[in-house]
């Protein structure tokens, strides 16, 4: 937790700042004075936010990268092994699987060496 702090502040006290670079950029780009009025003469209420504009992207990212955890199921494999792959390839996850299942002592022999005879029937 100590260790995520420090990368989020110090990104904060580093690198954030310059999203008020990036936007007075942005700005002299578009020949615009300010982003807004919601306080009049003084650049509106986008202006005063650039930094946090940054600092937010960066605390996603970072979260989702390193800090969340991805947790699969059954329905997201099989939905990605049916959509994502071949139909060679699928018959070979089949083949895997039922080499990993012998090896587990959860097979027979017998089984898989009749699901690959099926499988190469089917090529």
């Amino acid at each position: 937790m100590q260790f995520h702090a420090v990368v989020l502040a110090s990104f904060a006290s580093l690198i954030a700042p310059f999203g008020g670079f990036f936007a007075s950029g942005l700005k002299r780009t578009f020949k615009i004075k300010d982003f807004g009025d919601s306080i009049p003469g003084h650049g509106g209420m986008t202006d005063r936010m650039d930094c946090q504009f940054i600092m937010g992207f960066f605390a996603f990212i970072y979260y989702q990268t390193f800090v969340a955890q991805h947790k699969l199921n059954y329905g997201n494999v099989m939905e990605l092994a049916i959509t994502g792959l071949s139909l060679d390839e699928q018959m070979e996850l089949v083949r895997g699987l039922s080499k990993y299942l012998e090896n587990q002592g959860v097979f027979d022999p017998e089984i898989v060496a009749c699901l690959d005879r099926a499988l190469l029937a089917r090529r």
